[in-house]
């Protein structure tokens, strides 16, 4: 068996070389992608007998057989041509270019390529390879771009305690690379191995809706459910709308179920160059009718925004920082509106240490979207609490699945209205949790050791991370206070 790890490290190591010739870690993973892509596609046609939607001049075939001047021109003619395409395969390619001008090191990354038979592996090449190169470029330049990962073990569990069905709509406003998506069609295939003609259709055109801003993540994650078979017409329409900001108006569409992990950062703005080459920032606030309060506070947005592209008993899932369960002015308001109108029925604190943003503190809410009552819908808020006294970090003592475990279990998927207590799994009464102040839902029960005891400590860089990410809460704070007393 080939480890998925050491694919990544082989293709990185080549990485370094083309840094060496100028070349960027972002572009060459860019570069990358859309090789593999087209390797993948060239195989699946080989070895699945399925039929390739890459016309035949542009194909791996047409590329692996030339070398200097003539096969850098032609790559730089598939990456065009391609983008010319309609659907889903121009969506892919558009605005590529090639950013590898040494013939030679375009060459030897063909061959590279084209030595593996990828799908062959009997690992998840499509999404291992793809995320595993951007976790490296995250990890080695400090790039950001783990910004848009959401650890998979927390993604499965997630999907565990939703289980999808066949015939349900799933969107991810935020949908990075796709992982919730993969992972959800993965849950109802192993799940549902019945599934009829039209279910599994339906699966694959008209399940998964997403929305990604930044144009690069939304072609990873095109390219992710293409070789996973999701809208695999691929001059269907794009069931990713790439490059737009999800939070500035309804789709007019509702779904079954949100699954999705926003992007961190509390506040949204935008920066302006006046014409005397000075530059300002304004806060940018989405004035929405179906909106509770108006905020600045992205993360306030986007739960705001989830609950409205839920159909009448939707569920959803987002990963929420800390500052959604305490904050006050709109914070509150959001709470208290949540709370009324949907059963906000679970959350589960996580630990530091799972996220690219380091020092982040985030929880997962799950709730359910309801009709119009006098009465207030949440009866019982229970919290899990996965982080008291549990250290994880990105590269030893990684957060896994069997982490997980309990709460799926306590979470109890099959009936949440027949749960049981334990020491990290509470529940709180609706008139508990008004009682608080502010709506406060940052419940701790648990007596933390790292206050008592040395040797319970973090590591030095981890809390370091944490006072650092609250000292930037608490500035972000007095901001919005000064930029309220200036109106």
């Amino acid at each position: 068996m080939i480890d998925s790890s050491a694919i990544v490290q082989k293709l990185w190591n080549y990485c370094n070389v083309l840094r060496d010739e100028g070349v960027s870690y972002g572009f060459y993973v860019e570069q990358l992608t859309y090789l593999l892509f087209l390797k993948m596609c060239d195989e699946q046609s080989e070895y699945l007998n399925q039929p390739s939607f890459i016309p035949g001049d542009y194909d791996w075939k047409s590329l692996r057989r030339l070398e200097g001047t003539e096969l850098e021109q032609h790559y730089r003619s598939i990456l065009e041509n391609l983008g010319k395409e309609k659907g889903m395969l121009g969506e892919i390619f558009r605005k590529s270019e090639n950013r590898i001008r040494d013939p030679a090191k375009l060459k030897r990354l063909v061959d590279l390529i084209d030595s593996e038979v990828w799908i062959g592996l009997n690992i998840d090449v499509k999404g291992e390879i793809y995320e595993g190169l951007l976790q490296k470029n995250a990890e080695d330049v400090k790039s950001g771009a783990g910004q848009y990962f959401t650890p998979r073990p927390l993604i499965r569990a997630m999907v565990e305690c939703m289980r999808p069905e066949p015939g349900i709509t799933i969107c991810d406003p935020a949908c990075g690379t796709g992982g919730f998506f993969l992972a959800a069609q993965k849950y109802i295939i192993d799940n549902y191995p019945n599934m009829s003609r039209d279910e599994k259709e339906f699966l694959r055109t008209g399940t998964f809706r997403g929305w990604e801003i930044v144009r690069e993540t939304a072609r990873l994650c095109l390219m992710n459910l293409y070789l996973h078979g999701i809208g695999s017409d691929i001059h269907a329409k794009s069931p990713i709308a790439a490059e737009v900001d999800s939070l500035e108006a309804h789709p007019g569409i509702y779904f079954d179920m949100v699954l999705t992990n926003p992007p961190f950062g509390r506040k949204s703005s935008i920066t302006i160059f006046n014409g005397d080459g000075s530059m300002t920032r304004e806060t940018l606030a989405y004035e929405r009718d179906d909106f509770w309060a108006t905020t600045s506070n992205k993360q306030l947005n986007f739960l705001q925004h989830v609950r409205s592209l839920l159909k009448e008993n939707g569920r959803a899932a987002i990963v929420v920082p800390d500052n959604v369960l305490f904050e006050g002015g709109a914070g509150e308001t959001v709470r208290r509106r949540l709370l009324e109108q949907c059963d906000c029925h679970t959350l589960l604190r996580l630990p530091t240490g799972v996220f690219y943003a380091q020092g982040v503190k985030a929880n997962v809410l799950f709730f359910d979207r309801k009709p119009g009552s006098i009465q207030p819908w949440t009866q019982r808020l229970w919290i899990y609490d996965l982080r008291t006294n549990m250290h994880f970090t990105l590269k030893t003592g990684t957060l896994s699945f069997e982490d997980l475990k309990e709460f799926v279990k306590c979470f109890n998927p099959e009936n949440i209205r027949e749960r049981q207590e334990s020491e990290r799994f509470k529940s709180f009464s609706y008139e508990e949790l008004m009682q608080r102040d502010k709506a406060n839902l940052d419940i701790t029960w648990i007596r933390d050791e790292s206050l008592e005891d040395s040797d319970n400590l973090p590591e030095p860089k981890a809390l370091a991370d944490e006072i650092i990410e609250s000292l930037k809460a608490a500035l972000e704070e007095f901001e919005s206070l000064r930029e309220e007393l200036e109106k």
